[in-house]
């Protein structure tokens, strides 16, 4: 276990509201034989948890080596049995989300060099400016991308975008259509359905845009929307047919999306996730009057 620190001493508080606390030869866990009087005040009041302290004095400090007895100010064990799981591509100046449709640009609004005009010596801030679409990356569909009058991005409430219990359908390679027989199996209701299809492996190449890109039939879209999913992701480049058969009709956006179900199209990572166990987030900012916005699709992973 190694060398473990305490620290005893004597401890007067005065709260902001009034009144106080005082200790004597209290015993607490330390993370190193050294510590500060002001470190050592911050973990004393995060032990206890103490709200609206104004003030800690530390008297009659002494350090002890003890095993430690365990509190909320020192870390323990790490946490297992949980994990995160990236699904949302990084968006880089210049990369290609939809072929034909612009690219972001990222640059530099004010750098380091110039804000030091701003601040005292040694004080210095760097803020990037993107120009770019809403479709550009992982992103989030609402109602109001296809439906005028729908509700936006301010609309949708948290529940349906946020630590949403998830399934996964494994869509089998070579498979093109995901129809309504293949979603058969899964339990969907108030769940976020991720479709795994295997095509975020040609992200940013001209395979990705190819006519045999996977995708959700109408009739699926229509029983997802029956059985009450709350949102529909998919690792492939649209949730419609792109292909020159389909004609332009995109029957899975008007469906789930006529139903108020959310849409993440372009994910990625949907591999390292178990079949369902695990709880899913994809939150755009709020902003009025815009559809689509780019999110960071994650999941939380418990054993």
């Amino acid at each position: 276990m190694g060398e473990q620190w305490r620290a005893q001493f004597d401890a007067e508080v005065s709260f902001a509201n009034g009144g106080g606390l005082r200790t004597e030869g209290f015993r607490l866990d330390i993370p190193g034989r050294e510590i500060t009087d002001e470190d050592l005040a911050a973990l004393f009041v995060r032990h206890l948890g103490l709200l609206m302290v104004a003030e800690v004095r530390i008297s009659a400090k002494t350090i002890i080596e003890e095993p430690h007895k365990g509190g909320r100010g020192v870390a323990g064990e790490p946490r297992t049995g949980r994990r995160l799981v990236e699904l949302s591509h990084v968006i880089t100046d210049g990369m290609i989300t939809l072929p034909g449709w612009p690219a972001p640009r990222i640059e530099d609004w004010l750098t380091f060099e110039a804000s030091r005009a701003n601040y005292a010596p040694g004080t210095e801030f760097h803020v990037s400016r993107i120009d770019m679409i809403a479709n550009t990356g992982t992103y989030l569909d609402t109602p109001a991308h296809r439906w005028a009058g729908g509700d936006d991005l301010t609309g949708v409430s948290l529940d349906r975008l946020a630590d949403l219990p998830g399934v996964v359908v494994r869509v089998p390679a070579g498979t093109r259509a995901v129809d309504r027989l293949m979603l058969a199996p899964y339990e969907v209701t108030g769940r976020a359905v991720l479709l795994h299809t295997g095509w975020a492996e040609h992200f940013g190449t001209e395979r990705y845009s190819a006519p045999e890109a996977p995708y959700l039939t109408g009739d699926a879209a229509q029983a997802l929307a029956d059985a009450g999913a709350a949102l529909v992701g998919i690792d492939s480049i649209n949730i419609d047919d792109m292909g020159p058969q389909a004609g332009g009709v995109r029957p899975a956006h008007s469906t789930l999306l006529a139903a108020g179900i959310p849409i993440v199209e372009h994910l990625t990572g949907l591999d390292a996730l178990p079949p369902s166990g695990f709880r899913f987030t994809a939150a755009p900012p709020m902003v009025r009057g815009m559809g689509t916005f780019p999110v960071r699709a994650f999941a939380v992973v418990d054993a």
